[in-house]
């Protein structure tokens, strides 16, 4: 018999992911099954991730969580069903019910502690990343190999896109069971090396509204989204396919922005309609085209998750002249150092023609911060065991 460990963890990190043609509506509640297909931009975990550090012990005695440092409900029925999943995975991989020869009991207690390094539930897809991580975790923990986008589904639908990197398309599938509504990659994140992606962040507070409550309300009362799942959908998104393969940013940028105001017109049709987007939002949508139409060209692209915070797509050599405009449009209050994040940006100065067409009157301190990033790999395993979230003795570092 194999010696059982008396205390086994496991740290990974996952990514968050920006949907280019978006996932809104389920047509099964609690498999998460989606009304249409989604294609999504997996982003760089030097800039955006989540960790989850997921320890099993014969010591403890009830499951517990943290967030962020705060214990949290373990007993979230989606969370639980992801923990039952990787379990039900485990056991059928160790033939049956072969508990005792295996190194780590299915019946030990687990604690979970995971942190994010971005505001949670601000329209930055915290629930994507928190759930492929916790599920990457889980699966590492238990020694479950394979297929793994259809057990993070289960938790949030569009944390199946974040078990994989680079580009990564979400199959609606057919059957009621969901066993194919997975996600699979379309190109990886070495595909298009010149892609950059600028977070804008105007808010980091949490939604009025949630995804599940909004998508939900959509689903039952508006007639756009309907159409939208069945006729928009399917041809838009062969569409980015084909604009990714052939790395073409005017096509990819247009469809980009297209489908973002067709999410959001989806919203407005909902009953009571749902307003993610705030007069910044419409400022930054506005200031975009404009950018575009002085150059003549698409050459940066706006979308906008379930949140005011604009994601921009663009490429590398844009990246300095369209950060600069963002800079003069939304003077930064306080943080002038700080006002722009994550991959360097070089300064830029802008021609006077540039700066009348542009910029207009400039709002001060509407965006706090500009997190410049880039698309990115999976989810990772975390090797030095100084990085464990939670210690020895299963508890989170800052409670021991």
């Amino acid at each position: 018999m194999a010696e059982e460990r008396a205390l086994a963890m496991v740290t990974c990190t996952a990514p968050v992911n920006i949907a280019v043609i978006k996932y809104w509506g389920k047509r099964d509640n609690d498999l998460i099954l989606p009304i249409n297909s989604s294609l999504s931009v997996t982003l760089h975990q030097d800039q955006l991730k989540t960790t989850t550090t997921a320890a099993a012990s014969r010591d403890f005695t009830e499951d517990r969580l943290w967030l962020n440092g705060e214990e949290a409900d373990v007993g979230h029925p989606r969370l639980q069903a992801c923990l039952r999943e990787v379990r039900r995975l485990a056991r059928k991989r160790r033939g049956g019910s072969a508990e005792d020869a295996a190194p780590l009991s299915l019946s030990y207690k687990i604690h979970i502690a995971t942190e994010n390094n971005f505001p949670t539930a601000a329209g930055l897809a915290s629930s994507a990343a928190g759930y492929a991580c916790l599920v990457s975790a889980l699966a590492r923990l238990y020694g479950v190999e394979g297929e793994l986008s259809e057990v993070a589904r289960r938790g949030s639908g569009s944390a199946c896109r974040s078990m994989l990197g680079g580009f990564v398309q979400w199959q609606r599938g057919e059957r009621p069971d969901g066993r194919d509504s997975l996600a699979h990659q379309v190109a990886p994140e070495t595909h298009w090396p010149e892609l950059r992606v600028l977070v804008l962040v105007v808010s980091g507070e949490k939604k009025q509204v949630g995804s599940t409550a909004g998508m939900q309300t959509s689903v039952d009362t508006s007639p756009l989204l309907k159409h939208r799942a069945e006729a928009v959908v399917p041809e838009r998104l062969a569409l980015m396919m084909r604009h990714i393969r052939e790395r073409d940013f005017e096509g990819f940028g247009q469809l980009t922005m297209r489908d973002s105001n067709q999410f959001h017109a989806t919203c407005l049709d909902t009953f009571p309609p749902i307003f993610y987007l705030n007069d910044l939002s419409r400022h930054i949508i506005a200031l975009a085209h404009r950018f575009n139409a002085h150059h003549g060209r698409t050459k940066v692209a706006y979308t906008f998750d379930a949140g005011p915070n604009a994601v921009i797509f663009t490429l590398a050599d844009t990246v300095a002249e369209f950060v600069e405009v963002v800079r003069r449009s939304f003077p930064p209050a306080a943080n002038g150092d700080q006002f722009v994040r994550g991959l360097p940006v070089s300064s830029a100065s802008l021609p006077e023609e540039l700066l009348a067409a542009v910029v207009m009157e400039p709002v001060p301190g509407a965006v706090r911060y500009i997190l410049h990033t880039k698309p990115g790999p999976g989810p990772q395993l975390v090797d030095d065991p100084s990085q464990h979230l939670l210690g020895a003795d299963g508890l989170p570092h800052r409670c021991a």
